[in-house]
């Protein structure tokens, strides 16, 4: 079994969070996002942006195309993946890995599976365990945590068709290092997520074809054990 691309996923998912509700708090007044038409880079700030981005992402879920890029620096290792996700608010998840194997991760906010097919193989766990408020924020599943958890700043990238955030965690005891955003100009998507953990390795996570306001069913984010998989309890 790739214990390697399961143990470096979680790194990037403790990053992310995905147990947290959305966050009732008022938000500033800004200005609606109009998909397609880009606001003045000299005009955004970084709670500007930020703004725009809870925004787009206000829907009850979203599905996206992604691909991903893992490098363990130490080990001078890198692997390549991709597949589809599907997110749901509040804290439902599952990534579905196509290439170059298959593998799912599915969280309901509680429980966590993750379904290796080949070998027929069930990882069961706490989802709060791995992405649990004190582990670090929940932005996939409710963006507005960003806030919360870490200290965001505006960086000069090197595509002018995106803003650069980067965010650094308020909590030291978290293994993260720094996070950086791409969020595209007009349509205020984060299309590329990098993880550095304190080991210098780095996750890199780009989202197509995004396709926001879907109404997931629940069931998605359930996962029936198959008859006779071997199943493997994940240490808390």
């Amino acid at each position: 079994m790739n214990f390697k691309r399961v143990a470096f996923f979680f790194v990037i998912f403790i990053s992310l969070g995905s147990q947290a509700a959305l966050a009732e708090k008022a938000m500033p007044e800004t200005a609606p996002v109009v998909p397609g038409v880009a606001v003045p880079e000299e005009a955004m700030s970084v709670d500007d942006i930020l703004n725009h981005v809870e925004q787009r992402y206000t829907g009850p879920g979203f599905t996206a195309r992604f691909t991903q890029k893992s490098t363990i620096k130490a080990m001078d290792i890198t692997d390549m993946a991709e597949g589809r996700v599907s997110i749901k608010r509040p804290g439902m998840m599952r990534w579905e890995y196509e290439k170059p194997e298959k593998q799912i991760i599915i969280t309901n906010g509680a429980s966590l599976w993750v379904y290796r097919p080949e070998d027929n193989q069930v990882m069961v766990g706490s989802a709060p365990a791995y992405f649990g408020d004190g582990k670090g924020a929940s932005f996939l599943s409710d963006i507005r945590t960003v806030r919360e958890k870490f200290t965001v700043s505006l960086e000069k990238g090197e595509d002018p068709a995106c803003y650069r955030l980067k965010l650094l965690p308020k909590d030291q005891t978290l293994d993260i290092s720094a996070i950086w955003l791409s969020v595209s100009v007009k349509e205020f998507n984060v299309e590329q997520i990098i993880t550095h953990n304190s080991y210098e390795d780095e996750t890199l996570i780009e989202m197509q074809q995004l396709q926001f306001n879907r109404d997931i069913d629940d069931a998605v984010f359930s996962f029936d054990i198959p008859e006779g998989a071997d199943i493997v309890q994940l240490e808390e």
